[in-house]
């Protein structure tokens, strides 16, 4: 092969670390529904070049988390379609995902991680910290899905994960939301205990279940809270 190459004069897998970056910043809702995202101006805040940005903003469009919006992007408000099209997934994965990860368990230390995220979890839903408790939740999730076998599968769920980030934001604030999901993990937990998949599976979905309950609760809050901020205002 006589071709010859130039030296990357870029950081390999800049482009992955803005796309996480970003992700990390829509699903803590750092930035907002219907903040507008452009190449021009993330650059300069993340001191990189514009291709890594574009790069990683074309990513998150083709995962819906942005979408395009004249000359540049928008995070998107979720309708009632998206969250049933998320749940649906959610429902079809990650009970199946949670079944297949239990028969990976070889040692009291592969769920040394659940263990300590609920911990943790505890102590952030006794001080009322809400976003202590954000954290915990998403560390115990990543925990048992480190335990999946199906890399594939795997990388479907990890593909949804902003999405998930960003509905836990506008459900975990609520204190009964937090206790109900604190419940759900410690049963998965225990199930993942006792190696019994069927158990795990069940007490994933009754979590989801949960999850959507009080997601579409949260919904319906804003809605009316916005519906009476318009009236308020004569719009």
């Amino acid at each position: 092969m006589n071709t010859s190459f130039k030296p990357l004069e870029r950081p390999a897998g800049l482009a992955d670390r803005v796309y996480h970056q970003l992700r990390d910043n829509i699903g803590s809702h750092q930035i907002r529904p219907g903040e507008r995202l452009q190449e021009v101006s993330l650059a300069a805040q993340l001191g990189v070049s514009r291709t890594p940005v574009r790069e990683a903003l074309a990513r998150l469009e083709s995962e819906g988390m942005i979408a395009v919006e004249g000359r540049g992007f928008v995070v998107p408000e979720l309708t009632d379609a998206d969250i049933e099209e998320i749940y649906q997934l959610r429902f079809l994965l990650e009970p199946a995902a949670a079944r297949t990860a239990v028969a990976e368990i070889s040692s009291p230390a592969d769920l040394a991680s659940m263990a300590a995220a609920i911990d943790e979890a505890v102590t952030a839903d006794k001080n009322g910290d809400f976003r202590a408790f954000l954290e915990a939740n998403s560390r115990f999730h990543n925990a048992w899905r480190a335990l999946i076998p199906n890399r594939r599968m795997s990388k479907l769920l990890d593909q949804y994960v902003g999405h998930v980030r960003f509905l836990r934001v506008l459900t975990l604030g609520d204190a009964n939301a937090r206790k109900t999901a604190l419940t759900g993990m410690k049963n998965i937990h225990a199930a993942f205990k006792k190696r019994d998949a069927d158990a795990a599976a069940a007490a994933m979905h009754k979590h989801l279940e949960a999850a959507k309950h009080f997601l579409i609760t949260a919904i319906e809050e804003i809605d009316q809270e916005k519906a009476a901020e318009q009236s308020a205002s004569g719009g």
